[in-house]
């Protein structure tokens, strides 16, 4: 069965998982979201009072992270359809010295209010400074699954910390394995970023909420159910025609962070079934090949409001 568009702004695999959810019609009505962005109006006085971002990239190697963006109020300016970044990626994160010319994909996050909008474009400046990213797209998203929290900047602790990655990687570093911190910090988040790449559309970065313990972690392996959202399925689509992805998880009490980067699998199960919290009947399985460790962001939150969304777990 062939999906019908007069604009072409979803992409194959975008209009696969959504006509398997079954949710094509409501999808078509958004594809205006995806028209050339201005980054004028509320969109520009949202980004310039954010504090903190994320941001998906690939580093030196061609590998795909994702990575914290924090500033001082204005560190995002947009004007027209670009947005200059007054803030860089610290030494030592996989993204640091951004090779200039990729696509990458942007979300900047108001936890205290519910709030996101994303920008996804190509980097054509990264310095000292920080970075421009001409934008092809940007669009707000709705507040579900989104952890009520307040954000305070501290002094950074430490520095970023290790990585360990397969030796597929080609440089000689051995994987061993998620270790105890990395699960126990896997299994009581909840909130992290995922990172998705289509080989012609570019980079995306989504934000994924849900109660403490919605993500599984299985031996070497992590997965979560997909909730309910906007039915574009940006991050999806690109899953299901690209593997690669990329995670960011952080501890807001403590400021630890992980981030993690290997391929994801879109999986199809019974609605309703074990783990199928949303009852969607979909989850992402996730396979890392190369994990940063200990980092710290200086940036705390001593409390927390779930989301009234987010399912019960189905365990």
């Amino acid at each position: 069965m062939t999906i019908a568009t007069t604009t072409n702004r979803f992409h194959p695999g975008e209009l696969e998982v959504q006509r398997r959810a079954g949710v094509a019609r409501e999808a078509a009505r958004l594809e205006g979201m995806l028209a050339a962005p201005r980054l004028d109006g509320g969109a520009a006085n949202f980004l310039a009072r954010r504090e903190f971002a994320v941001l998906t990239a690939r580093d030196a190697a061609g590998r795909l992270w994702t990575s914290p963006l924090l500033g001082s109020v204005g560190f995002l300016e947009a004007r027209g359809s670009t947005l200059d970044v007054h803030a860089v990626v610290p030494d030592g994160d996989p993204l640091a010295a951004l090779p200039v010319g990729q696509e990458v994909g942007l979300i900047a996050i108001e936890f205290a209010n519910r709030r996101r909008f994303r920008v996804n474009g190509t980097v054509t400046r990264a310095d000292a400074h920080g970075l421009t990213i001409d934008a092809d797209q940007a669009y707000g998203n709705c507040p579900a699954y989104i952890q009520q929290r307040v954000l305070e900047h501290v002094d950074r602790p430490e520095e970023i910390g290790r990585m360990v990655e397969d030796e597929s990687a080609g440089s000689g570093a051995t994987w061993d394995g998620l270790t105890d911190e990395a699960r126990s910090l896997l299994r009581r988040s909840d909130t992290f970023f995922l990172g998705t790449v289509h080989p012609e559309r570019g980079a995306d970065t989504s934000h994924k909420g849900g109660l403490p313990g919605f993500v599984r972690v299985e031996g070497e392996e992590l997965w979560w159910p997909d909730y309910a959202g906007n039915n574009m399925f940006n991050s999806l689509g690109n899953i299901t025609v690209n593997p690669e992805a990329s995670l960011l998880f952080a501890d807001f009490a403590t400021g630890h962070t992980l981030q993690l980067s290997g391929t994801a699998e879109l999986q199809w199960v019974a609605p309703g079934s074990a783990g199928d919290d949303g009852d969607t009947g979909r989850r992402v399985r996730f396979r890392p090949s190369a994990v940063v460790i200990g980092s710290t962001l200086p940036i705390r939150s001593s409390h927390t409001d779930l989301s009234a969304h987010n399912p019960r777990l189905k365990n």
